[in-house]
């Protein structure tokens, strides 16, 4: 029988680590541990969009945040301005932007704090837009103002970590065994968390957990979880990878 993995991104984004899954031998249980609101975003997003004549870069921390950000360029008719340089974290980032025909400038090798803020180089006294999820963590901006960026935050898209529809999904797909859970950022970490009773965290803490970056296995270290293996490939391609290759050599 195929082993298990949980499946914990949100709905509309799960299919595709799915099928990777399902193509290395093994079988997706999707059961979102966040939900993604755009919506609530809106008018914040759109006043940083009519603010950003004079700002130096505009970075984009993920695939969410860069789509968020080309439907309302859609919505409103607006064009980035020429002299703002654009940076991706992330190719599946980079890949939303210039799907929607905008120039990306950088994409970081690393997808780590400081990689990220040395990418930009030298940022002192220029104005730096991050435009993100209202649950990001503050590393990125304190590293950027350690190296003397004027920081401005936008909140890009609202993430909803532990929706209420998955709360019964998730404590059956916890019962019926699984053999592993597949964590793609920190939030669906908290999420599950949220989600499951004391007694379901136990066992959700039991199961192998497989995290997309190293930034998401320090949060799920955190919460208790085994992190069995961490991408080297920060995308869903590499997560199933890793995943694929742990039980390849588990059943040698």
């Amino acid at each position: 029988m195929s082993r298990r993995i949980l499946v914990t991104r949100p709905a509309g984004q799960a299919d595709e680590l799915a099928e990777l899954l399902r193509d290395r031998g093994l079988a997706p249980v999707i059961v979102p541990t966040v939900a993604i609101d755009t919506a609530s975003a809106v008018a914040e997003l759109d006043a940083a969009i009519e603010s950003l004549d004079g700002a130096d870069w505009l970075v984009l921390t993920s695939a969410n945040g860069a789509e968020a950000l080309a439907a309302r360029l859609a919505a409103t008719g607006h064009r980035l301005p020429e002299t703002v340089r654009v940076a991706a974290v992330g190719p599946a980032s980079a890949e939303a932007l210039r799907a929607a025909g905008i120039r990306v400038d950088h994409v970081p090798n690393e997808y780590l704090t400081v990689a990220i803020a040395q990418g930009l180089g030298d940022v002192r006294e220029r104005r730096v837009m991050l435009a993100r999820a209202d649950a990001a963590t503050p590393d990125l901006h304190d590293a950027l103002v350690e190296r003397g960026a004027l920081v401005e935050e936008v909140v890009a898209y609202l993430t909803v970590e532990g929706p209420a529809p998955s709360r019964d999904p998730l404590r059956a797909a916890l019962h019926d065994g699984l053999g592993g859970v597949a964590f793609t950022s920190g939030s669906t970490v908290r999420g599950l968390m949220r989600l499951a009773s004391p007694v379901d965290r136990g066992r959700a803490r039991s199961i192998p957990a497989f995290c997309i970056g190293p930034v998401t296995a320090q949060q799920a270290r955190h919460y208790g979880f085994d992190v069995a293996a961490v991408a080297s490939d920060h995308t869903a391609t590499g997560l199933a990878d890793a995943i694929g290759d742990h039980f390849a050599r588990a059943d040698r």
